[in-house]
């Protein structure tokens, strides 16, 4: 039951054929079920919350990434440093979910503290790909797309600071959405990169993205970043008119001279994809963007996440919370406490971020890459005065096996695999939706659109994702 579209188990529920603890009981034996072999959650509930709401997820199961606090629920960050640490507050998006009467399952592994794209760095281990367990399903929301995509829950939340959110999703087969930066508040959330980090919703369909969303979206007065409430729903203006609708792709993302069979059947599907837009009504048309810009988006991204890392975190220091490693005086207990609870990929991180940081280095690396984000937003604002949308291909590779995957901060700025950092840059909204498959893993398409107009961005990615055929979808996991 658990692995159908929030329709169809409303129906069941409100048909009686099905009640809230039986899905409840479903969800949990489940994620118990495919734990020891895909390790989606750190915690898995051992009793159902209490719903009190008529609304429409009242009742329905859901996951919850593991930066995000939830009062007397263990919330780790996927972190050693964090592996104890129970919040004594709840954050606003679970708050919203809880008076809706959404049922927690669970607390999903992440890469350790939201910085990486693998899945392999939480502290519980590392989280496989449901389509191929051989292969990593990214990150850094790891377990919140495993979860939905081995039909565990409908949906799951994560939070995207680069990519964390649509580069997951694409890897498993569903849908993720992260909208316009502001639209769901940051209190709560574990602070990775604060103008960049967005909490965003993963599910197996469009509609479902935008059932959530319509609960979880709003002004919060503890959020002074959270944009005012916009008062439509999502869920409303799914199946509005598209025709005339213009999309624009990048020309330069779209070069492929590495003769890599793999990336070719991604493109060729893409414009396939395209094709079927334009039969929808959509104008879709290639654009030409500076590719010195575009191969400045990586580098720039490390230096402005790892700055902004190094500072968020700061506060981790085993002196106020979280696990101590005892020393001879304070600045020896905060050296050694912080030396064994970070893993190697965090630590580069954070020397990284001190180093741009430092007075000396600001101007030449941090406020330069500022500049270079300024730059690439400019464009894209420009380009979006014409255009409703960009869309390509979501990633430039299939889930890569484990021995590939890698975290490190390396020079490598193809653009295909970092263009979803726009999104981020300019605080846009963004989706990746499924568009078939390549060696038998899912592949898909991301549209991202302009700032504030998450309601247009849905209903073009609902209308694409009808005529692909790939809604609704669920892993065929051992």
């Amino acid at each position: 039951m658990t692995e159908l579209l929030i329709d169809d188990i409303r129906k069941e529920l409100d048909d009686g054929n099905v009640t809230s603890d039986e899905l409840f009981n479903e969800s949990i034996e489940k994620a118990n079920k495919f734990q020891d072999v895909y390790n989606s959650f750190v915690t898995i509930m051992d009793k159902k919350e209490e719903v009190n709401s008529n609304s429409l997820l009242s009742g329905i199961p859901y996951a919850l990434k593991d930066n995000i606090s939830t009062k007397g629920i263990l919330t780790t960050g996927s972190s050693n440093i964090l592996k104890d640490y129970i919040p004594v507050y709840d954050a606003t998006v679970y708050r919203k979910l809880k008076e809706a009467g959404a049922v927690l399952v669970g607390k999903t592994v992440l890469d350790e503290l939201a910085m990486g794209g693998s899945g392999t760095t939480g502290h519980t281990g590392i989280v496989r790909n449901p389509w191929n367990k051989e292969r990593s399903i990214g990150g850094s929301s790891s377990g919140s797309a495993a979860s939905v995509a081995l039909g565990i829950v409908p949906f799951s939340i994560g939070s995207d600071t680069g990519d964390s959110i649509r580069k997951p999703a694409a890897y498993g087969g569903i849908v993720g959405f992260k909208p316009t930066y502001g639209r769901v508040s940051r209190y709560g959330l574990f602070a990775f990169a604060s103008s960049l980090d967005t909490v965003g919703v993963m599910a197996r369909s469009i509609r479902d993205i935008s059932y959530v969303m319509d609960i979880i979206k709003g002004h919060d007065d503890n959020d002074m970043t959270s944009l005012p409430d916009e008062n439509i729903k999502y869920s409303d203006n799914l199946d509005n008119d598209v025709s005339g609708r213009k999309l624009f792709y990048i020309k330069e993302a779209l070069e492929n001279n590495s003769g890599n069979e793999e990336l070719k059947r991604i493109i060729d599907n893409f414009y396939r994809t395209v094709d079927k837009a334009r039969e929808l009504g959509f104008e879709v048309e290639e654009v030409s963007f500076d590719k010195v810009l575009l191969e400045a988006v990586y580098p720039a991204y490390n230096v402005i996440s790892c700055a902004e890392a190094t500072s968020n975190n700061s506060n981790l220091t085993g002196i106020t919370f979280g696990n101590r490693v005892e020393g001879s005086n304070i600045n020896d207990i905060m050296i050694k406490t912080r030396t064994e609870g970070f893993s190697e990929l965090i630590k580069r991180r954070f020397v990284i971020g001190s180093y741009v940081l430092q007075k000396e280095n600001q101007d030449k690396l941090f406020l330069n890459a500022c500049r270079v984000r300024r730059l690439i937003v400019d464009k894209m604002n420009e380009l979006f005065k014409r255009y409703d949308g960009l869309i390509l291909p979501s990633t430039e590779k299939i889930a890569p096996r484990f021995d590939e995957a890698s975290d490190k901060l390396g020079d490598d700025y193809l653009i295909l695999g970092n263009h979803l950092i726009i999104g981020n840059f300019g605080g846009f909204p963004s989706i990746s939706i499924p568009s078939g498959f390549v060696n038998d893993m899912p592949i898909s398409v991301n549209i991202t659109g302009r700032a504030k107009e998450d309601a247009l961005v849905l209903n073009m990615a609902n209308k694409l994702e009808g005529i692909l055929g790939f809604r609704g979808q669920v892993s065929k996991s051992e």
